[in-house]
C-alpha cells in the first residue's frame, strides 16, 4: 500500500512530465500520413477503498464498434460545447458511470496521450468524495470496476507485450488484474502515473 495516497496522488499532477503515445516503445512504427488527431478527455478518479485508493475503470460493452470488451476510463470526444478537457472528462464519466461531477474533486491534468486511433486524449485526475454506486450506461459500459493504487502505481507490475498492427509488430504496455486485461492507452496512461507516484 502507497503511504498516505492522497498526498502523493496531489504532488503526482505538480510533475510537468512529457506527453505519452501509443508509439513510446515503437519509435519506427508509421502511421498514415496527414492523419488529424481529434481531442477527447478521460478521467483517472481516484476513489478511498476500504483499505487503498483505488482506480475507478470501466469494461467496455461488447457489441461496440470500437474498441469493444477492453477495458478503459470513463472519457470521450471532446464537443464544441465542452468548455475544457475536464469538463468533457466530468460530462463523460456521468453519462458513462453515473458519477456525478460534483462528487469529484479535479487535481490537474497527467501527460497529454497520443492513441493510435488517431486521439489526442487529456487524462484529468481527480479524487472522488464521498460513496459512489456507479451505473453503467446501458449499451455502452458492460462493468465499472476498481484497481487499487498500490497496485497501478507499481511500475514493476507493468509488463511489455507484442501484436501486428498495420503491417507492423507494435509493442505496448499491459497491466494484469485478476481477470482483466488492462493494455494500450489505458495501460500507457496509468504506468504514466505510476512513473509519478514513484518519483
Amino acid at each position: 500500500m502507497l503511504h498516505d495516497p492522497h498526498a502523493l496522488i496531489r504532488r503526482a499532477v505538480a510533475v510537468d512530465p512529457p506527453a505519452t503515445s501509443d508509439f513510446d516503445l515503437n519509435p519506427g512504427f508509421r502511421m498514415p500520413e496527414g492523419r488529424v488527431l481529434r481531442p477527447a478527455a478521460v478521467l483517472v478518479g481516484i476513489l478511498h477503498g476500504a483499505s487503498d485508493a483505488e482506480v475507478v475503470l470501466t469494461r467496455r460493452a461488447a457489441r461496440l464498434r470500437h474498441h469493444a470488451g477492453q477495458v478503459a476510463f470513463p472519457g470521450g470526444k471532446i464537443d464544441a460545447a465542452d468548455p475544457s478537457a475536464e469538463a468533457a472528462a466530468l460530462r463523460e464519466a456521468e453519462e458513462e458511470i453515473g458519477l456525478p461531477a460534483r462528487a469529484v474533486e479535479v487535481l490537474g491534468r497527467l501527460a497529454p496521450h497520443e492513441t493510435v486511433t488517431g486521439f489526442s486524449v487529456t487524462p484529468v485526475l481527480g479524487l472522488i468524495h464521498g460513496p459512489f454506486e456507479p451505473r453503467p450506461q446501458p449499451g455502452e459500459v458492460a462493468e465499472v470496476f476498481r484497481v487499487p493504487l498500490s497496485h497501478v502505481g507499481d511500475p514493476a507490475r507493468y509488463r511489455i507485450e507484442v501484436r501486428r498492427l498495420h503491417g507492423q509488430h507494435r509493442r505496448y504496455y499491459v497491466l494484469p488484474w485478476g481477470p482483466y486485461y488492462i493494455w494500450g492507452a489505458t495501460a500507457r496512461i496509468l504506468r504514466g502515473l505510476a512513473e509519478r507516484l514513484s518519483a
